[in-house]
C-alpha cells in the first residue's frame, strides 16, 4: 500500500513473545515469508473482504436508526436530482449542521448510476438498482475497515504472529460490524478513516529513543508520507463527526507528553515543529476542500462543525432526541459493540495500561495509547447527556486489535505443547498448560466455548439483518411498486417532467420510522409523514421548550376524552382540522391519502375517529387493510410495536373516486 507506515520491526526475540505470551525454547523457529508471498497474501484477504462485505450489504433488510438515510441518502438524493425531487431535508440540513462531503459520495453514486442505467432500462429496474447502490457503496468502505484493523494489527505484532489474524477473524464475525458497517451512516465511514488513519499513523514517535539510535521519526523513510496520509484521513473523520477529535487529541496526548509511556521521548523540538506545521497544513487542506463542498451545495459559505457545536451545545438541542445515564457506554455501549468479546476487550484494555516484559517498548507504548485513546473518548462524551452506541463506533476496531492477543491465547495452543496440554487438560488442570506462541502452527482449546460464542454471532447477525424491523424498508417497496401499477406514466426520476398525482401515503408513524426518497424514489409519489422538528425557536432551559410537542408527539399523546386513546383529537383537530381540503395541505386541512401507513397499535385509534367521530364519518372514509410486516420480535418504543400496516382509505378506487373527491 502506497504510503505504509515504517515501524521499527522488533526482534525476533521480542516477536515471539508478542501478545503477552512468551514462546518456549525449543520452538521450532519460523522462516518469514517472501515478501511476494506476502502481498499475494494481502490482495487475496483484501479480495474476499471486498466479497464478504458486498454480500453483507446485499443481504441487510432491516431498519436500524433514521440518520442512516436522512443524514445521508436524502441529501445525497437532492444533490443527484434537484430540489424538487421529493428528498427530505431534515433540520440539520437546512440549518447547515453537516458536512455535504459524505452525502457527495452517494451523490455522485446515484448520479453516475442513473446517466448509465436510464439508458438501458426501464424506470422500475433502474430504482431496484439505485436502492441497493448506497449500500454496495459503503460495503467498499466496510470491507477496507476491516483489512485495516488487520493491517495495524500486522504492524504492531508483526507479520509472522498469528495475533493480527485473529484480530481480523473478530471483525468479520462481530455481529455489530455485520449488522452497521454496510450501513450509509457517517459513523461507519468515521470508523473506516480512524482505524486507516491510526495504520498510516507513524508509531516510531512513541518509539524509545534509546533502543532506536537511527534517525529522527519523522526523517525515516516513509514516515513523513505515512503522517500525512494520516492527517488528511483524521482531518475527514473529524469534519463528519467532530467527536472524532477525541481520538486523535487521545494520540497527541499520549505522543507528545509521553504520559504512561516507557522510554525516552524521541521527539525534539524540530520533530514537534514538523508535526505542527504538517498537522495545520494537511488539516487545512480537508478544510478548504469540505468548505468549497458546502459553498457548492448550501448555496453560500458557511461551516458546519461550528453550527453543529452551536445548536448542539449552546442551544441544548441533542437532549430533545434523548438522555441517557453517565454510565451508558460503559452498561450498554461498548457491551453491544463487542458482544461475546467483551471479556476479552476488557482484558486487552487493562492489560494495555500496564507494561509487559512480554511486549517490546514500542509495541506496549502504541498499545497505551489506543487504549487511553478509547478511555478518553468514552469518558469525554459520557459526560454528555445525549449518547448513542454509534457515536463510539469508530473505537471498536482498536478494541478488536486490544483484544485479539488473548483471544488467541484463550482459545489456541502451540502445536509443540499440544500433547503436553492434552494431558494436563486430561487431569483438569487446564491452566498448567503451556503457554501458547502467537508465531507457528497452533492447535484450538476451549472448542465447545468457541462454538457457543460464533453461533451465538452468527444467530445475532441472521436475527438483526433479516427479522429486526424489516418492515420499514418492505413497506416503502409495496408502496412503490404500488405506484408504478397504479401511475405508469409518472415514473420518471426527473421531477421537471414528473406530473404530479395524489397524495399516495400518509404516514402515521413516529418520526423518520423509514426510509424517505432514497426509496420512494419518483417525485410524482408524493407522501406525507409526521415530523419532529426541534423548538428552534426557544430558549434553553425555558418553560416554553419544557412544554414544546412536536407533531409526533401530539399524535400520539393520550386524550381523557378520547377514552385514553391517542390520535383521534389529532386527526380532528390538526390533521383534517378545516372546513375543506385543500391540495397543498395546511391548516384548512390536507388531502386524504391513498393510503395509511402506521403500525398496528394505532387501527384502534383510526376506526374511532373514522367511524365515530362526526368529523370523521363525514369523510366517507373505509378502511382496508390491504398489506402487514411483520417488524421484529420486540421494540424498545411502544410506539413501534407490532406489524406495519397499511390501509387503503377507497377514496381512489375508480368506481366512486369521483363521488368521493366531490363531497370534499
Amino acid at each position: 500500500m502506497p504510503g505504509e507506515p515504517a515501524i521499527s520491526k522488533p526482534t525476533e526475540a521480542e516477536r515471539a513473545n508478542t501478545g503477552d505470551v512468551k514462546t518456549p525454547k525449543t520452538s521450532t523457529p519460523v522462516t518469514k515469508p517472501h515478501r511476494h508471498v506476502v502481498s499475494a497474501q494481502v490482495y487475496d484477504v483484501l479480495t474476499l473482504l471486498f466479497v464478504f462485505r458486498f454480500i453483507n450489504a446485499l443481504i441487510l433488510r432491516t431498519f436500524f436508526q433514521p440518520d442512516e438515510y436522512f443524514q445521508a441518502l436524502e441529501p445525497a438524493w437532492n444533490m443527484a436530482f434537484g430540489d424538487q425531487s421529493g428528498a427530505w431535508l431534515t433540520w440539520e440540513w437546512q440549518h447547515q449542521l453537516r458536512s455535504s462531503l459524505h452525502p457527495a459520495i452517494f451523490g455522485l453514486a446515484y448520479k453516475a448510476a442513473h446517466w448509465i442505467l436510464s439508458a438501458l432500462f426501464p424506470p422500475a429496474l433502474e430504482m431496484f438498482v439505485l436502492e441497493a447502490l448506497p449500500k454496495l457503496v459503503q460495503s467498499v468502505f466496510a470491507a477496507l475497515c476491516d483489512y485495516y484493523t488487520w493491517q495495524l494489527a500486522t504492524s504492531i505484532f508483526g507479520d509472522e504472529s498469528n495475533v493480527p489474524w485473529t484480530a481480523l477473524w473478530m471483525t468479520v464475525l462481530n455481529p455489530w460490524q455485520w449488522y452497521c458497517s454496510t450501513r450509509t451512516f457517517s459513523n461507519s465511514l468515521e470508523t473506516t478513516l480512524t482505524i486507516a488513519a491510526l495504520y498510516y499513523w507513524p508509531w516510531d514517535l512513541v518509539q524509545d529513543a534509546k533502543s532506536n539510535k537511527q534517525e529522527e521519526p519523522l526523517q525515516v523513510k516513509g514516515n513523513l508520507g505515512s503522517l500525512r496520509v494520516s492527517l488528511i484521513l483524521a482531518a475527514v473523520a473529524v469534519l463528519l463527526r467532530p467527536t472524532n477529535l477525541l481520538i486523535w487529541l487521545g494520540v497527541l496526548t499520549l505522543t507528545v507528553t509521553r504520559l504512561t509511556l516507557d522510554g525516552e521521548s524521541p521527539i525534539n523540538r524540530s520533530t514537534l515543529l514538523v508535526l505542527v506545521k504538517e498537522i495545520i497544513v494537511c488539516g487545512s487542506a480537508v478544510l478548504a476542500v469540505s468548505l468549497v463542498s458546502d459553498r457548492l451545495y448550501f448555496g453560500f459559505w458557511t461551516f458546519p462543525p461550528y453550527k453543529w457545536l452551536y445548536f448542539n451545545i449552546s442551544q441544548s438541542l441533542a437532549v430533545f432526541y434523548g438522555h441517557m445515564p453517565w454510565h451508558y457506554y460503559l452498561s450498554q455501549g461498548i457491551p453491544l459493540l463487542t458482544t461475546t468479546f467483551l471479556p476479552f476487550a476488557l482484558v486487552g484494555l487493562y492489560k494495555a495500561t500496564s507494561s509487559s516484559s512480554s511486549l517490546t517498548v514500542l509495541q506496549s507504548n502504541i498499545l497505551k495509547t489506543l487504549s487511553f485513546a478509547v478511555l478518553s473518548m468514552v469518558g469525554t462524551l459520557s459526560i454528555i447527556s445525549h449518547k448513542e452506541v454509534r457515536f463510539i463506533y469508530p473505537l471498536l476496531p482498536i478494541l478488536h486489535i486490544l483484544a485479539a492477543p488473548y483471544v488467541f491465547k484463550f482459545f489456541t495452543i502451540p502445536a509443540t505443547s499440544a500433547t503436553a496440554a492434552t494431558t494436563t487438560q486430561t487431569k483438569g488442570n487446564a491452566a498448567a498448560a503451556s503457554s501458547p506462541t502467537t508465531t507457528g502452527p497452533v492447535t484450538l482449546r476451549h472448542k465447545i466455548s468457541l462454538a457457543n460464542l460464533l453461533s451465538l454471532n452468527l444467530l445475532l447477525a441472521i436475527y438483526l439483518s433479516l427479522f429486526h424491523q424489516p418492515a420499514a424498508l418492505s413497506v416503502m417497496t409495496f408502496l412503490r411498486t404500488e405506484f408504478e401499477r397504479i401511475h405508469p406514466d409518472s415514473l420518471s426520476l426527473d421531477s421537471s417532467s414528473s406530473q404530479k398525482q395524489e397524495l399516495f401515503a400518509l404516514f402515521l408513524t413516529p418520526c423518520h420510522s423509514t426510509p424517505w426518497r432514497s426509496h420512494l424514489a419518483y417525485p410524482a409519489l408524493r407522501a406525507r409523514a409526521l415530523t419532529c422538528e426541534p423548538p428552534l425557536h426557544t430558549q434553553p432551559g425555558s418553560q416554553e421548550r419544557r412544554d414544546y410537542m412536536d407533531e409526533a408527539d401530539r399524535f400520539y399523546k393520550k386524550s381523557e376524552e378520547e377514552d385514553g386513546l391517542y390520535g383521534v383529537e389529532f386527526l380532528r383537530e390538526e390533521m383534517w382540522g378545516g372546513d375543506g381540503l385543500t391540495s397543498g395541505g395546511g391548516a384548512q386541512g390536507e388531502e386524504i391519502p391513498r393510503f395509511i401507513v402506521g403500525f398496528e397499535g394505532i387501527e384502534e385509534s383510526l376506526k374511532k375517529f373514522f367511524e365515530e367521530d362526526k368529523k370523521g364519518k363525514e369523510m366517507g372514509i373505509e378502511l382496508k387493510k390491504v398489506w402487514a410486516g411483520w417488524n421484529g420480535a420486540f421494540n424498545e418504543d411502544w410506539r413501534r410495536r407490532g406489524k406495519l400496516v397499511v390501509w387503503d382509505t377507497g377514496v381512489y378506487d375508480e368506481v366512486v373516486a369521483e363521488q368521493k373527491r366531490s363531497v370534499f
